[in-house]
């Protein structure tokens, strides 16, 4: 253990106990693995794939476990009953933890996600929901969704074959289309393009930052006073170059459309209609807002649709009889002379649950982004400190064999029939008054993504220099978002007649 890390146990060692101590007399705290003195268990918490591990906990201690990390208490959920006990307990359970890194010195803290629970939150989803909050507002997207579909169906023909790469750019090139013109009324550029770049970088930034303890800081929230000069805080000098990125990302889209909104050109967006409905002399506090939510819609939708489309496309090489079924359906109900529409979607079941079970197979936030207790509470008997860190094992629940039989199987068909399995929409979106405010965007941009290239696209295992096919694994990267590993898989229109609904103009 290093020297700047020792310093600090040892100095907070009494009040520790101190507050370990009478945590433990106010009432009985769920179970969970025993620990060290002091510094609890954060020698037991894994550093990578975390949800497996709390899943095996799970099987020992229950449904609900508590650690203590240098006395911060943790609360894992590792089962969907007992998150819905709180969520009926939303007021208390929606807060969110103080990040040091991210929160407080990146900046990731304005936007919704981290937001505290509290007037600024509450104002941030009432935009939200104005603009993508009700059905018949994603029903006045959907020409702009099919159309920035169809440009990703002709890039990933441009570049038919083996893909690896290139279909995770192209799909983070859709999403981009989809999120910045829906936000900004903004265009996506072919090729390189200067705002995808900007806000993907931030993304990452945001990946690093957001889980608790990624930084020491995070721990101990006094070194952030300390001098960069001083051995250990390089921290310090890459939040500062971090926050001028996320900052960045909410000022340079929200000053384009300002600027097409004066020269008389701005398409309607979120921005523009947020504006206008407020032309007369919005408030310093409306706009910042307004700028705000506008950049949470990119933070919190782009790398989760991203992730979900490319599970999709893993799924049916793995799964190729999924596919022919998905394929058979839409071409009895579509035909094979024109592109499934998203009005086509209540009368395409099984793509639908082709849909929904993507989105279980494939947990894109395996441990969603952590909420905070407001006060002291109780769940099943247990007492749930205030400021306890709450984290909801999402993976877990929608891989529990109890609730979803072979729970690894790529299975739609689970979701249909009379008596289909759990709803995995109120499961992975997360809970309570933190459930994603996007979330009927996100079903229908995925929902295009997937009919469209059913409709047009063999999906099939790529092969090798001796012509075997690939078989790829289905292995995830750590962090909040988890992506698929890259894999191999070749992709090709399924006809002459496809071939020419992809390239017509």
């Amino acid at each position: 253990m290093s020297f700047h890390t020792l310093l600090p146990l040892v100095f907070g060692a009494i009040g520790l106990y101190y507050y370990i101590t009478k945590k433990r007399s106010e009432g009985l705290l769920p179970p969970g693995p025993k620990g060290l003195p002091i510094i609890g268990n954060i020698a037991d918490v894994p550093t990578e794939q975390e949800w497996r591990t709390y899943a095996d906990w799970g099987r020992k201690w229950g449904g609900i476990i508590h650690l203590s990390l240098m006395g911060q208490s943790m609360v894992i959920i590792n089962s969907a009953d007992i998150m819905d006990v709180f969520d009926r307990q939303g007021a208390n359970f929606s807060d969110r933890p103080v990040l040091q890194m991210g929160g407080e010195l990146v900046g990731f803290n304005n936007l919704l996600g981290l937001s505290r629970y509290g007037p600024r939150f509450r104002a941030y989803r009432k935009h939200l929901a104005r603009f993508v909050g009700a059905p018949k507002n994603i029903q006045s997207l959907q020409p702009m969704i099919e159309e920035e579909t169809h440009k990703f169906l002709r890039r990933t023909l441009e570049n038919s074959g083996s893909e690896k790469l290139k279909l995770s750019g192209n799909l983070r090139k859709l999403a981009g289309g989809i999120i910045l013109q829906l936000t900004y009324g903004y265009k996506v550029q072919e090729g390189k393009d200067e705002f995808v770049d900007l806000i993907e970088r931030n993304n990452d930034n945001f990946s690093t930052t957001i889980m608790p303890g990624a930084f020491l800081v995070d721990v101990f929230p006094w070194l952030k006073y300390m001098p960069e000069w001083l051995p250990g805080t390089g921290f310090l000098k890459l939040a500062r170059e971090w926050r001028k990125t996320t900052q960045a990302t909410a000022d340079v889209p929200y000053a384009y459309t300002e600027s097409q909104m004066a020269a008389g050109t701005a398409s309607t967006s979120f921005i523009s209609t947020g504006l206008e409905d407020n032309e007369a002399n919005p408030s310093a506090e409306y706009v910042n807002g307004l700028k705000w939510s506008a950049a949470s819609m990119y933070a919190g939708g782009a790398d989760t649709t991203v992730s979900i489309e490319y599970g999709f496309f893993l799924a049916m090489v793995l799964f190729p009889e999924v596919q022919k079924k998905a394929q058979a359906e839409i071409d009895t109900v579509i035909g094979n002379d024109r592109l499934p529409t998203l009005a086509d979607m209540p009368h395409l079941p099984y793509v639908n649950a082709v849909v929904t079970e993507v989105l279980r197979w494939h947990t894109v936030g395996p441990l969603a982004v952590p909420h905070a207790a407001t006060e002291d509470g109780h769940v099943n008997g247990y007492f749930i400190p205030k400021g306890a860190v709450i984290v909801a094992n999402l993976w877990n629940m929608l891989h529990d064999p109890e609730t979803y039989p072979d729970p690894f199987k790529f299975d739609p068909e689970r979701h249909l029939g009379a008596n289909p399995q759990r709803d995995v929409r109120k499961i992975c979106f997360g809970f309570g008054r933190r459930i994603c405010p996007g979330m009927l965007l996100a079903d229908a941009t995925v929902y295009a993504c997937v009919v469209m290239s059913l409709a047009v696209f063999n999906v099939e295992k790529a092969l090798d220099g001796d012509g075997r096919p690939i078989t790829p694994v289905h292995e995830t990267t750590n962090g909040l978002i988890c992506f698929p590993k890259p894999f191999e898989c070749a992709i090709k229109p399924r006809s002459e007649k496809a071939y020419s609904l992809i390239t017509e103009l």
